[in-house]
């Protein structure tokens, strides 16, 4: 029996019935140590005629959290951020569930014991030498602390929501002009004209004195938020138990040293830290450290001058951030940004004498004179162009002409023709099985816009807030 278990272990299904084995030791003294002995009300949700209720959410996120990793397992316990996504994902699939067992009821679907005694008997994890084993369905579920009662329960659910789910499951079948229809728009080309007329191609001399000042005061130079940060590292081997409990206690003495007044860099010498000075910069360009996730960034930029984080476990050990100095966001001074006033003023002159020319071909174009330095080419959407033309080429009308705002460039754009393409079969096919994907992805979201205003979900905000209090 023994060597069973062990393999049983490894099963997915056993993984789920162990994992919330394990929570319904802890399970039921949740809510008496959320609220104190008042847990009268334990609903974090309502569901239309439904609850999700605090022990539904924590079996739930149990049985996720037994499902990955170790090291997936300490990430997520580490990382605020990732919990509060892991809280929500449960919570959602939990709403989810219960908008469907309430169209269930709407729909008068209804499971029957028998039914459900043969879904069960046709789990691979029930059977010994292709039968159903009552011996191996009792061993699984007595290991996991689930009565039969609340496996049979569990899948009637699943029952349910397929029965609910099932017609938006049914395969798309598009016609075939609407197939053809979007393999032409995709693959046809068009024969077009076209002349560029570079910024580059304009000489223009510096601005004077005025004429500086005057761009300076219609284009202001926003210089973003700075911080000045410095921060002391205790490293650890974060997967290693003892690593990691000796590296934190030093941690602690390095932070008690550091609330005493001692500087950064003298604690840091005291414990074997490592103190390293990131220098000032802003949320856009920050200097080359592992430290410096999003996460890390995200809690620096929200971080008061002069004062110190707590500590922070990371991959790298355990972190004390400091900011020393915030240099608010500002307008940049005339003179510490001149040479790109000047760079900036004589592009916005080129960008002015290329339009006025572009506008001149545009012109004799449309009065019957040829395109100066015209190219002509046949271009698909995605070949045979700049970007920029390409865009226009197929967002314009066959015959028009136009010009074209490009990033360094102005185009003049005619276009004469579009061209069919011939028929790919292989192409057609790729063509509609993308469409067909999309198509029932639409009538999914759809069924479940549908499900959120016949059930609409409603957070009970007292018990919501309590339980999940930061």
């Amino acid at each position: 029996m023994l060597e069973y278990l062990r393999n049983a272990a490894d099963k997915p299904l056993a993984k789920i019935l162990i994992g919330i084995l394990a929570f319904s030791f802890v399970g039921w003294g949740v809510a008496e140590w959320i609220f104190g002995g008042t847990a009268s009300d334990t609903t974090l949700v309502n569901v239309g005629r439904s609850d999700v209720t605090i022990q539904e959410f924590s079996l739930e996120k149990t049985r996720q959290l037994s499902a990955m990793t170790r090291n997936q397992q300490r990430e997520t316990y580490s990382d605020a951020a990732r919990m509060g996504a892991l809280d929500q994902q449960v919570l959602g699939a939990l709403a989810t569930q219960a908008m469907v067992e309430n169209r269930a009821a709407d729909m008068g679907f209804v499971v029957s014991d028998a039914q459900v005694a043969r879904e069960i008997s046709l789990f691979p994890e029930f059977q010994m030498n292709g039968q159903f084993s009552t011996f191996l369905f009792d061993t699984v579920l007595a290991n996991s602390g689930y009565s039969e009662a609340a496996f049979a329960d569990v899948l009637r659910r699943q029952i349910l929501r397929g029965y609910v789910l099932a017609p938006v499951s049914v395969p798309v079948q598009l016609p075939e002009f609407a197939v053809r229809a979007a393999y032409d728009a995709r693959y046809a080309t068009r024969q077009i004209e076209y002349s560029t007329i570079k910024y580059s191609d304009f000489d223009v001399a510096n601005p004077s004195a005025e004429e500086l000042q005057a761009f300076y005061e219609q284009n202001p130079h926003t210089v973003p938020e700075q911080r000045t940060v410095s921060y002391v590292l205790v490293p650890a081997d974060m997967d290693k138990p003892d690593d990691y409990d000796a590296a934190y206690q030093n941690a602690i003495l390095v932070e008690d040293d550091i609330i005493a007044g001692e500087s950064m860099s003298d604690t840091a010498k005291k414990h074997d830290a490592k103190f390293v000075e990131l220098g000032t910069f802003d949320a856009a360009h920050r200097p080359v450290d592992v430290i410096l996730t999003d996460a890390m960034m995200n809690n620096i930029f929200d971080m008061e001058e002069g004062t110190e984080s707590e500590l922070i476990e990371t991959k790298q050990g355990f972190v004390i951030v400091r900011v020393e100095r915030v240099i608010p966001e500002h307008n940049a001074e005339f003179e510490s940004i001149k040479d790109e006033l000047v760079t900036a003023w004589r592009r916005a002159q080129q960008r002015k004498q290329a339009y006025v020319r572009a506008n001149e071909i545009l012109v004799d174009l449309n009065n019957g004179t040829d395109m100066t330095n015209a190219r002509a080419a046949t271009v698909s959407r995605a070949n045979g162009a700049p970007v920029d033309v390409l865009a226009a080429a197929f967002n314009s009308e066959i015959g028009s002409s136009s010009i074209v705002d490009g990033a360094d460039a102005f185009y003049v754009l005619h276009i004469e023709k579009e061209v069919m393409p011939e028929a790919d079969d292989k192409k057609m096919a790729d063509i509609r099985t993308e469409l067909e994907n999309l198509s029932a992805q639409q009538i999914t979201d759809d069924y479940n816009a549908f499900l959120k205003r016949q059930y609409p979900i409603e957070i009970n905000d007292k018990v919501y807030n309590r339980f999940f209090a930061k």
